[in-house]
């Protein structure tokens, strides 16, 4: 069977399944999700940056809902996709590297929204199974590319526009945003669901003509936990202070020939494009007449630490890595300047939209929605979530890692290596500096924490480690005027 008779068989399996209660007295409501890649939580003008200006961004979260509190259950493109789209966790979805295809008998909630009569278009970064830009199920429109894309057109990249190559004309982000502006202008009576799935602000950055240079006079600060101190690698895992020299971290970054700080600035620079488009978006639904009466959520795919211990990635359970940027705007929904402080995940964005379009969510998914939470009617809301990523052989530096985090604890538990899992009090510590794990005081809840891990993962079929063929080479290079392995943390030393 290949690929496509297994897609279709996907497809038939779970039919049956795709007819959903409707909530009594709520009605379909036109939708348009838009999803960046690595956008930090806090890298907006109005959570106070120091220099990169995102209007756009600071107007949905002014006229709608800040939901300031949005993290993701795996820090990885694929994976937190897939948690998207279909509400579940990693190791449920077993999506969980960039190289994975997803699973035919999985179901994404547009394929519900379909089944209700929703038109719905896919427009952008698809990223689940890199060699693939097929369409995929659950749209009626579709428009991507293999992979992660390419900022600027070349003769290599094309799109795949409903099933036919074209070729890409212009800078990816303003021609995925002419894609979906043109397929607004086009609906008609049925209720739409838009995903705008942006490229940006993915590695290696490249920021539009327009914007290049823009910030290249500023000053960065690097974060307090970068520097390659003894203080701040103190109690701190060995694979971690490791990692500083290697692929995802400052001593050896992913664009080998660049200064961080420069690196940065075009990260900057690159979002400003991205800030251009949710404003194309806006303006196209406001011609058309729809712009209060629809949801906009926007949000990004995962975070991403610039410094932050030393890395320059995501995939681990710090939390520039786990909190994304999480905004929506509908004024018939959710009052103006509205503040969510609530922990709402990637994997509750299907139940949301779901419950937006006036359907529920089906039980097998393991989001919630967060309309509620965000009218102010919404009791009895998690406290604690499940964190995981899995160990990559072609990324080999992260450890296979599970991790509870709580609205003021985390716990960090790695499998496989000899080290130390980690403890921090994000109230008192919310740059995770100091590991309490071999706090005698703290012994207590950490086997609390400990136990509640194991609870989420029990109860949702997580107690497995998920293998996978190897495929691509290991990154696995260093510099030799780079920063040296790390200690073991001082509690493990034995006094003779």
């Amino acid at each position: 069977m290949n690929r496509r008779e297994l897609l279709r068989a996907g497809v038939a399996a779970a039919a049956p399944q795709l007819q959903l209660d409707r909530i009594a007295g709520a009605k379909p409501r036109n939708i348009v999700f838009i999803l960046s890649d690595d956008h930090r939580y806090d890298a907006m003008s109005f959570m106070g940056h120091a220099f990169v200006k995102t209007p756009a961004l600071d107007r949905l979260a002014a006229e709608g809902a800040h939901l300031a509190n949005a993290f993701v259950t795996t820090a990885l493109c694929s994976p937190s996709r897939a948690s998207i789209l279909t509400g579940l966790y990693a190791h449920s979805h077993r999506v969980v590297d960039n190289i994975t295809l997803e699973p035919p008998n999985l179901v994404f909630f547009p394929q519900y929204l379909q089944a209700a009569g929703y038109d719905t278009a896919f427009i952008g970064k698809w990223h689940m199974g890199a060699d693939s830009d097929e369409p995929r199920r659950g749209f009626n429109h579709w428009v991507s590319f293999r992979g992660q894309g390419q900022y600027y057109p070349s003769e290599q990249v094309r799109l795949n526009v409903n099933g036919k190559q074209a070729p890409q004309r212009g800078y990816i982000t303003d021609e995925l945003t002419q894609y979906a502006t043109e397929w607004l202008q086009g609906r008609g009576a049925k209720p739409f669901f838009l995903m705008l799935s942006h490229k940006a602000v993915h590695g290696g950055f490249q920021p539009a003509e327009r914007h290049k240079g823009r910030y290249k006079n500023v000053k960065v600060v690097p974060p307090p936990t970068q520097a390659d101190t003894a203080e701040n690698y103190f109690g701190k895992p060995r694979w971690l202070k490791t990692q500083r020299n290697s692929t995802h971290g400052v001593d050896y970054p992913d664009q080998r020939t660049i200064p961080l700080e420069e690196n940065y600035k075009q990260y900057c620079e690159t979002l400003l494009a991205l800030d251009e488009s949710v404003n194309a978006v806006m303006a196209q639904l406001k011609k058309q007449g729809l712009l209060d009466s629809t949801l906009i959520l926007y949000m990004g795919d995962n975070g991403y630490q610039w410094g932050e211990h030393g890395l320059q990635d995501k995939r681990t359970a710090y939390e520039a890595s786990i909190r994304v940027p999480m905004i929506m705007r509908c004024p018939e929904l959710f009052k103006a300047g509205t503040k969510v402080r609530g922990m709402v995940l990637n994997m509750d964005v299907g139940p949301t939209l779901l419950e937006a379009a006036g359907l529920r969510a089906p039980a097998s998914m393991q989001g919630r929605s967060f309309v509620g939470l965000a009218q102010g009617r919404a009791s009895g809301w998690r406290d604690h979530f499940l964190y995981e990523y899995f160990w990559e052989r072609n990324y080999p530096q992260t450890p296979t890692l599970h991790s509870l985090r709580t609205d003021r604890y985390k716990y960090i538990h790695y499998h496989g290596i000899w080290d130390t899992d980690e403890l921090y009090d994000l109230e008192k510590d919310p740059l995770e500096q100091n590991n309490l794990i071999a706090s005698k005081e703290h012994q207590p809840l950490v086997e609390k924490l400990n136990r509640q891990m194991f609870d989420v993962m029990e109860a949702t079929g997580g107690m497995y480690i998920p293998l996978s063929r190897d495929r691509g080479r290991p990154q696995v290079m260093r510099r030799a005027s780079g920063s040296q392995q790390g200690d073991f943390p001082p509690w493990m030393i034995r006094k003779e």
